[in-house]
């Protein structure tokens, strides 16, 4: 078959896509043929060797997509050949086939395209667990989304404004935040040029906002967690400012604020059941119309390297897609 290859932890630009072995799905697996699969930023990073886990070399990166079932393994129920399914893999999505355990495989309801199914799990699933699982999001309240453009940013814009929150977007350009205003932004800031802390007091009369969202890092995450509202909640996402913030404990003390992480791959294999409904909730949604992936490009597997350097460059407005077999 044929995938994007990583021979040994090096830059994105040294992956190449050629001929491999097929993987074979073994007990409790499901072997699936790939038609699209999402492109992450911690794909690039695992590519680089900078990612919290390290698979062992060589592999094909990619984490996310949707095919079709072509075999299950022994114990396997629930799923049979033949099925439309969306599957988080960890590793491997980015090949023609890829093998994953069976609690990461979901059943794809008919409405739902290959396309937007491989852009939906990670993006909305970290940011469904994120505002519903980790922060109690509640209709009514303030939430701030850092990143607004990006993957799970645009997500959390969406979902916010789904559950009734009034959603306040940051993002570098106009662009991008007239873009998280279309899915759902009540109030935007330009944080390349505008002051986060003292813009947030001037949107909310002073007092803050109960949730931040914050897959960017760094020096934003403080000034973030500095405007959030007594009781506020901080959701560290990731770290695609580069910088791993060093946050204060003082901040959260006076504030009785929260400060806690959101790893939905973990999340997901801790507990399979619930966010199997989680899941299930979503496509639900997607299906309905109610929320659905911002595309930002489709992009065959030959130029995978091309599509993960628009990611990591935080190019990318909305999801970046490898069309595998269409």
């Amino acid at each position: 078959m044929k995938a994007a290859w990583c021979k040994a932890f090096a830059p994105v630009a040294d992956l190449t896509v050629e001929e491999v072995a097929a993987p074979v799905a073994g007990a409790g697996e499901v072997l699936i043929d790939v038609h699209a699969a999402g492109v992450n930023f911690p794909d690039g990073l695992m590519v680089q060797g900078k990612y919290q886990t390290k698979p062992p070399l060589p592999f094909a990166p990619g984490s996310e997509l949707a095919g079709v079932v072509a075999a299950v393994g022994e114990g396997v129920t629930g799923l049979a050949v033949g099925d439309r399914v969306a599957a988080f893999s960890g590793v491997g999505s980015f090949a023609e086939q890829v093998v994953a355990p069976a609690p990461q495989v979901f059943r794809l309801p008919d409405a739902v395209d290959f396309t937007d199914a491989a852009g939906l799990l990670i993006t909305y699933g970290t940011s469904w667990h994120a505002l519903k699982d980790r922060a109690a999001l509640r209709a009514g309240e303030t939430l701030l989304v850092l990143g607004a453009a990006g993957g799970v940013g645009l997500a959390a814009v969406e979902l916010g404004a789904l559950i009734g929150a009034r959603v306040i977007a940051a993002a570098s350009t106009d662009a991008k935040l007239a873009l998280a205003r279309e899915r759902g932004a009540a109030e935007t800031i330009r944080y390349s040029d505008e002051d986060l802390r003292e813009r947030i007091k001037a949107l909310t009369g002073g007092r803050g906002v109960d949730v931040v969202y914050d897959p960017v890092g760094g020096a934003t995450s403080i000034a973030a967690i500095k405007a959030m509202a007594w009781g506020g909640r901080h959701l560290v996402v990731g770290f695609a400012g580069g910088d791993i913030p060093q946050i204060p404990a003082n901040l959260l003390l006076l504030k009785s604020a929260s400060s806690v992480g959101v790893l939905w791959g973990n999340s997901l294999r801790a507990d399979p059941v619930h966010h199997a409904g989680n899941i299930a909730e979503l496509l639900d949604h997607l299906a309905a119309g109610r929320i659905r992936p911002v595309i930002d490009r489709v992009l065959p597997l030959d130029r995978t390297v091309e599509a993960l350097e628009h990611v990591m460059e935080r190019r990318a407005q909305g999801k970046v897609i490898l069309s595998v077999r269409d």
